[in-house]
């Protein structure tokens, strides 16, 4: 009892407050503490489940458009599946995005390359039609269908689709080559015509030097001549 009496007598002196005070201010912070303690601590009976795997894409090979409204994720048992430009790809892991309740959920089930490519969500665009688009429109859906192609795994095509490849054409270059092989013999054949023409040139121009050495020869000869027949007459005379 005598430490209680101390105690109370001497919240009054380091305080300033009235026990009663003290201590309902006491308990007000030690409520506070709780309550806002209670939303970080970890839940006492948290538990975690493992989500199942994603079922293995089953390759379909050709459908109808009409058989490709049954996989718009509607049925749980059935992949989920969307076409761009004919071709056919599984989106089960994007089913937030795809499935019922998504934002591109109206996109399930059809061949949407038209949608995609003007970013409409109208009825009327919900088709494989690429009539009409214009070149900024057809960019945007080739965006798409390489986002497709390098995310979702390809499991068939519309049937009546024409599978339009996305690689760049390389020109068969070998009946080039062998035309330009061909046409170049000719050249050859020329230039093989015109070896003897330079040789007769080439001989003529040597007869001709020799000539004329032969002339410049003679020439000095008969100087030479002249001369010694000049010297002979002066000594005669």
């Amino acid at each position: 009892m005598a430490i209680f009496a101390d105690l109370m007598a001497a919240i009054p002196a380091y305080t300033g407050l009235s026990p009663i005070a003290f201590f309902t201010i006491a308990a007000l912070v030690m409520a506070v503490y709780y309550l806002v303690s209670g939303f970080f601590a970890a839940p006492k009976h948290a538990s975690y489940v493992p989500m199942e795997p994603l079922p293995t894409p089953v390759q379909l090979g050709d459908v109808t458009e009409e058989e490709l409204r049954a996989y718009d994720g509607n049925d749980p048992s059935k992949p989920l599946l969307m076409a761009i430009k004919g071709q056919i790809y599984d989106v089960t892991q994007s089913r937030m995005f795809y499935g019922p309740g998504g934002p591109y959920a109206l996109f399930a089930g059809k061949d949407a390359s038209r949608a995609l490519a003007k970013m409409s969500f109208e009825e009327q665009d919900l088709n494989g039609n690429l009539e009409g688009l214009g070149a900024y429109e057809m960019d945007a859906l080739q965006d798409w269908e390489w986002k497709f192609m390098s995310k979702y795994v390809k499991v068939g095509q519309i049937t009546g689709k024409e599978i339009k490849s996305r690689e760049v054409p390389v020109e068969d270059t070998s009946n080039a080559a062998g035309e330009t092989d061909e046409g170049e013999k000719p050249v050859a054949k020329e230039d093989e015509s015109e070896k003897p023409v330079a040789k007769e040139d080439e001989r003529a121009n040597e007869e001709g030097d020799k000539s004329t050495m032969n002339e410049d020869v003679e020439k000095v000869n008969e100087e030479g001549e002249k001369t010694i027949l000049k010297e002979e007459t002066a000594s005669a005379e």
